[in-house]
């Protein structure tokens, strides 16, 4: 088990110079934009436009905060992405229009090589103790806001947007949150070899 605090996250521009990304995790550590395995981030959306591409990547968005966004992803009907709606998932590497609903937002974004690695996110609000099953290669928990404590034998707290990060060994952690908290569980699984 590692936390991942906010304030060490590192922040730099997007990959097409439109804005700001903050980066929560990457795989292998260090990688670039063009060269990650996987990469979990954050980003303050100021206006509409064209999102960056990413060759040969599953993407996966959720919004954080703000009204929404809707999505033009070629060959796709428009989607609509809100705090409400499900994270939504599409190809990286096909051109995609982005249009505020109603001023910025800051959204999650989750994203995966194709062919090697794969990627689940689930939004979870927890108001009581519950539990998390880490049954991929790697699971992380963004505690977006509220509080959790991981229940053990020497208990850790995690604050808003702090991340757990789980390896494939951690089956089950017991999450108490000290108000109504709302997580994403993103679980990354590597692809397997053919023989």
């Amino acid at each position: 088990m590692r936390i991942l605090r906010a304030a060490e996250y590192r922040s730099m521009p997007w990959k097409n110079g439109g804005g700001v990304t903050t980066e929560i995790a990457v795989s292998p550590a260090g990688a670039a934009l063009d060269d990650f395995d996987w990469r979990i981030s954050m980003a303050r959306v100021e206006s509409g436009g064209p999102f960056s591409g990413f060759t040969e990547v599953d993407r996966t968005l959720a919004v954080l905060e703000g009204e929404g966004i809707v999505l033009d992803i070629a060959g796709r009907p428009a989607a609509t992405v809100t705090k409400a709606s499900a994270p939504l998932s599409f190809p990286a590497d096909v051109p995609t229009q982005a249009a505020l609903i109603a001023g910025p937002i800051i959204d999650l974004n989750v994203m995966t090589r194709r062919g090697r690695i794969t990627h689940a996110v689930e939004r979870v609000m927890i108001s009581t103790s519950t539990d998390i099953h880490s049954v991929a290669d790697v699971t992380l928990i963004l505690c977006f806001d509220g509080e959790i404590t991981v229940a053990g034998a020497a208990p850790v707290r995690i604050g808003p947007r702090d991340t757990l990060l789980l390896g494939p060994d951690a089956l089950k952690w017991c999450l108490e949150p000290a108000r109504p908290a709302t997580l994403f569980v993103i679980r990354i699984d590597r692809v397997a070899a053919n023989d």
